[in-house]
């Protein structure tokens, strides 16, 4: 009921969407290395710093699924993670089952966190997603008692997503060093290994290109990006995201004073007070442009900062009056049930709750044209297209294509040639909409271009049509 309530909420499960335009190209390129020849150096901007994509690819070696059903069984593997985490730690925080089903009815309401390009939950497979669910798991470990348990599930999280993990360490490794006196020695040496180990990788080792600051040209292809650089940020923004520590310690010091806190409850705030402090601390280097401080994009510890904070209101609401569960339980089951059937019945009608593969639509059906054409053609499209359309070119058709800007942007994230290439191709295109047959046939000699994707007639070489796009030679 969790995944059914959960999934409906993010307005249904699909595959090949919106961050899966990375993570379906470098799985395929982790299988096949020989895929996406224009597009991999692109890719492998963001691959080349993770494990998940050969995990996977590994798995599907092993077992012959197909990428849409191991995709599936991740995702509900991944909410089953959460689910249990919600378990765990409301057996431990709360008095009251029902106390578990508000918490778990909240954890249904998906929400963005302020300007941090993160979700409270993402309706598909994502590692990100994974590695919270593994995270959350650690949080009731350590509520439980379980310090290496902790530290073994983090671990394991970092291997699905590492800066997923990185913020549960921090979360997590303060909890631990405040309860127990072996793991002061052991969270220090840890954190001095990562420095060092860090400070390796930005001097000589893998992020050594990325320690450096962004320039205009970085700065201009990143732009759209308004989670990146905090201090852009509008005051709404910083007034949600730091509010949650106020929030969350005027809480924990009324379940203090009722006598409901616990040393681990304490714990985990102050666990959640570090990682507020880390976001204050790094914030110079982000506004500064530093690219590495840039990347690893620490807002989103406000993401777990929402998650801990939501367990302790619902903990603190539940327990103010004799019937307060009963009446908090009520109210968000209702709610997140009301909020799911209004979004696939009448928002998202047009979507079933679980859409494992591709979808039947015009744009799929072009895709499905370009699949059968040799791997290494070179497509144009609207740059677009992956949020008009529903999926990037690279998803559906497994094709080079020439600019997706919404992908090729958040790229460019990690690395300053992906940023020139997508700046200088998107200043080249102009207005797709404004395509003219002469401006087609001269970006097709200038980057190798064979076919070109559009809505509009144009009198171009006609290779295949359908009822809504026309694909054209520009051969």
């Amino acid at each position: 009921m969790f995944a059914v309530v959960t999934t409906a909420n993010g307005a249904g499960y699909r595959y090949g969407v919106s961050d899966q335009a990375f993570y379906i190209p470098v799985v395929t390129r982790a299988l096949d290395p020989a895929a996406f020849p224009r597009d991999a150096s692109l890719i492998d901007a963001q691959g080349t710093l993770m494990l998940a994509d050969e995990v996977i690819a590994g798995i599907i070696r092993a077992t012959g699924l197909s990428l849409e059903v191991l995709f599936l069984l991740a995702y509900l593997a991944s909410v089953g993670l959460l689910w249990a985490a919600v378990v765990l730690i409301g057996t431990r925080v709360y008095r009251h089952p029902l106390a578990i089903a508000a918490l778990g009815a909240a954890l249904t309401l998906r929400h963005r966190i302020p300007r941090t390009s993160a979700n409270s939950f993402e309706p598909y497979f994502h590692p990100r997603m994974f590695a919270f669910g593994l995270g959350a798991l650690a949080v009731a470990a350590v509520l439980r008692g379980r310090a290496w348990w902790a530290v073994a599930l983090i671990a394991i999280s970092a291997v699905v997503h590492i800066t997923t993990a990185l913020w549960f360490a921090v979360l997590v490794g303060t909890a631990l060093a405040i309860l127990y006196q072996p793991m002061r020695r052991l969270a220090v040496g840890g954190a001095i290994a990562a420095a060092a180990v860090l400070l390796w990788a930005a001097t000589a080792g893998p992020l050594h290109a990325a320690n450096v600051t962004m320039d205009d040209t970085w700065l201009q292809a990143v732009a759209s990006k308004d989670s990146l650089f905090p201090t852009a940020w509008p005051a709404w923004a910083w007034t949600l995201n730091l509010g949650l520590l106020p929030l969350l310690w005027w809480v924990h010091r009324i379940r203090v004073r009722r006598g409901d806190a616990t040393r681990e409850d304490g714990a985990l705030v102050w666990g959640a007070t570090a990682l507020v402090v880390l976001f204050v601390v790094t914030l110079p280097p982000v506004a500064a442009g530093l690219s590495l401080a840039v990347q690893f994009q620490i807002s989103r510890v406000f993401w777990l900062v929402d998650f801990v904070t939501t367990v302790y209101v619902v903990a603190a609401i539940a327990e103010s009056r004799p019937r307060a569960v009963y009446v908090l339980a009520g109210v968000l089951a209702a709610f997140s049930l009301g909020r799911g059937a209004y979004v696939m019945l009448v928002e998202r009608s047009d979507r079933p709750l679980f859409a494992v593969h591709l979808q039947q639509s015009p744009w799929e059906d072009a895709m499905r044209w370009l699949a059968q054409q040799p791997r290494d053609v070179h497509v144009l499209a609207d740059p677009g297209h992956a949020w008009k359309y529903g999926t990037s070119a690279r998803v559906s058709a497994g094709r080079d294509v020439l600019v997706e800007e919404v992908k090729d942007s958040a790229l460019a994230i990690y690395s300053r040639d992906v940023a020139a290439r997508f700046v200088e191709r998107t200043q080249a295109l102009g207005d797709f909409a404004a395509l003219t047959p002469e401006h087609a046939v001269e970006m097709a000699k200038r980057y190798d271009l064979d076919y070109l994707v559009t809505e509009n007639d144009l009198p171009l070489p006609l290779v295949y049509r359908n009822t809504q796009f026309k694909i054209y030679s520009l051969r």
